[in-house]
């Protein structure tokens, strides 16, 4: 009898551990296979440059493949160009920097990035991050550390107005399969809580874009990019949509 269980326990738990095995290498082989670079190739965009103010206003972007227009064919369709573009207006010039790239952790924000972007003195901060701390295990406790940090430098080494944006649920039915969706989303949900936390303390201005983004992503034709992850230029200019509506600026 006992050997028919264990038989039986075998027969189930070995084709799940393969299916598991298989989802999750399909998540990252797909966007591998498909290669999408950042947009962002100059890092330094002003707009209205003709404007009468001496300095304008600086706009800094901090974050990972999501901020440097991964999936977008040009960077002016990513959501900190549009971002900017929106701020400028026809009358305000504006310089916009962005310090990103694919595969960012929060860890790696403070130790490549985050001096920079203090460095330019900005007026203006969005700072979204996240997603490959939730990809990459990081632990709670680790990515609360982190991301108070940025905030804590952020607060005391500039005088801009911050903006903390909320990690968005990211990638089609098609490349998360159960459980990993569930597995994922839940952890965004606990990450972006700690964001919230953190900003409230803080009194920094928090940016709920995971809420909107949901719906229209599941509405939308053409929201995502080639590899099912990152959104296309669509899906950007959604996003800078919602971002400005809540900026403070």
């Amino acid at each position: 009898m006992l050997k028919e269980i264990l038989k039986i326990c075998l027969a189930v738990i070995f084709p799940f551990a393969a299916y598991l095995l298989a989802a999750h290498w399909l998540i990252y082989h797909r966007i591998a296979a498909v290669d999408l670079r950042a947009s962002d190739n100059r890092h330094s965009y002003i707009f209205n440059e003709q404007a009468t103010t001496s300095r304008g206003l600086v706009y800094v972007a901090l974050g990972d493949s999501l901020t440097a227009g991964v999936g977008a064919s040009l960077y002016e369709q990513s959501y900190p160009y549009l971002v900017a573009q929106k701020i400028a207006g026809k009358a305000t010039k504006v310089t916009h920097l962005n310090y990103s790239y694919s595969g960012a952790r929060t860890s790696d924000l403070i130790n490549d990035l985050l001096a920079k972007a203090i460095a330019d003195k900005p007026d203006v901060v969005t700072l979204l991050i996240g997603t490959n701390d939730v990809h990459g295990n990081v632990s709670q406790d680790e990515f609360r550390r982190n991301y108070e940090t940025l905030l804590t430098r952020l607060k005391t080494q500039t005088t801009a107005k911050i903006n903390v944006i909320s990690v968005p649920f990211i990638g089609t039915d098609s490349l998360l399969l159960p459980p990993y969706n569930y597995y994922y989303d839940a952890k965004i949900i606990r990450f972006n809580q700690i964001i919230k936390e953190l900003a409230v303390s803080n009194h920094i201005n928090y940016i709920d874009l995971t809420t909107p983004t949901l719906t229209y992503a599941s509405q939308a034709s053409g929201y995502y990019a080639a590899d099912d992850f990152h959104p296309s230029g669509l899906g950007y200019q959604y996003w800078s949509q919602v971002i400005y509506d809540h900026l403070y600026k």
